[in-house]
């Protein structure tokens, strides 16, 4: 699996019924505002908003239920994680059925988007992930739309904050094709597919945000 399909959800016992198929990942609690506040000046006013690793799927819900003029597509290469955003947002009149899509493949199901999210996904995958997301998102992207990428990366001439290097090495140890990414080495990959150079956002918990614009 390439996306967020290693264990970040839990399901929620005191929450749920048997037949529940809901997956509960506790850090959507503590981003999900942070990162709305951004979205609402990176993201059109209407369109198509394709969500690439979109794991249980509550991001996409909450996003959702604040942008009623935009159109969501979550996806997710695990059928777990596929059940879960369908008992999350089924309710949801502006929310799409779940794809299966896999960051790494050649082909993806969708033609074009207006916008494209990534939360949390580039560290907890293989590399062949990054670069599936940023070559598809150059394909399906319209000048000016936004590809938008959350996460913790490390920087050039900084040192990693002693939380992100814990992290770092935890992820190393479960699997080790994962693991922070390089934030200019992403930058250049996205260069090559068409994107501008990042604008920077600083986020909690020694997080990024990185807006990058199809040229």
């Amino acid at each position: 699996m390439t996306s967020k399909t290693s264990g970040p959800w839990q399901p929620a016992a005191s929450e749920t019924t048997p037949s529940d198929q809901r997956l509960f990942a506790p850090a959507t609690q503590r981003n999900r505002d942070a990162i709305l506040a951004v979205l609402r000046d990176v993201l059109p006013a209407t369109g198509l908003v394709l969500e690439i690793a979109s794991g249980s799927g509550e991001h996409a819900l909450h996003f959702a239920s604040a942008l009623p003029g935009l159109a969501f597509q979550p996806s997710d290469p695990s059928r777990e994680a596929l059940e879960s955003i369908k008992a999350w947002t089924q309710s949801a009149q502006n929310i799409r059925p779940p794809l299966l899509i896999d960051a790494a493949a050649d082909d993806w199901p969708v033609a074009s988007a207006d916008a494209i999210l990534c939360i949390n996904m580039i560290h907890i995958a293989p590399w062949a992930a990054t670069q599936g997301l940023v070559r598809q998102a150059g394909r399906i992207l319209k000048t000016g739309a936004p590809l938008y990428l959350y996460g913790p990366y490390r920087r050039p001439g900084r040192a990693l904050e002693p939380s992100n290097a814990a992290f770092d090495a935890s992820l190393r140890s479960r699997n080790p094709d994962w693991g922070l990414r390089d934030l200019d080495a992403v930058a250049a990959l996205a260069g090559e597919a068409g994107f501008s150079v990042p604008e920077l956002i600083e986020m909690p918990a020694n997080n990024l945000s990185l807006v990058f614009r199809k040229l």
